[in-house]
């Protein structure tokens, strides 16, 4: 693997701002798993990343938070599980940049409109014709 985690065509991270912690995995796995430490965690400091320009550090920050976390546990070997938890990294830092487009406001069509309306007409007939009729 490279020495850069790629999030974007134009943004990759240093691995050396990235921390990754080992630590004994969950689940069945007989004795394999409590001997190994396959399970892996990925930790990215949003605040002190030198990587980061200020608007790119503003907006994590205020959608995922100062430290980003990612774990894998899926598979059997710590070198898969640490390709997982950076792959799962890229991805939640690539869903915290993204721009959001703005929403336009739309009106409702003058046909549009008049199909609701028939619509609720053609309901409350139907709920009229259910009423009991008048004792007369």
């Amino acid at each position: 693997m490279a020495e850069r985690l790629r999030i974007d065509e134009r943004l990759s991270l240093p691995l050396g701002e990235i921390e990754l912690r080992t630590s004994r995995s969950s689940g069945p796995g007989g004795q394999h798993a409590n001997v190994t430490a396959s399970r892996v965690e990925a930790i990215f400091d949003v605040a002190g990343s030198a990587s980061l320009d200020e608007a790119q550090r503003s907006r994590l920050l205020e959608r995922l938070g100062p430290v980003v976390t990612a774990v894998a546990q899926d598979a059997r070997g710590q070198a898969r599980n640490r390709e997982l938890a950076l792959e799962r990294m890229a991805a939640k830092i690539a869903a915290g940049l993204r721009v959001r487009r703005k929403r336009r406001a739309t009106k409702p069509s003058r046909a549009s409109r008049r199909r609701r309306l028939e619509q609720k007409r053609r309901t409350g007939e139907k709920k009229r014709e259910r009423r009991r009729p008048p004792l007369e």
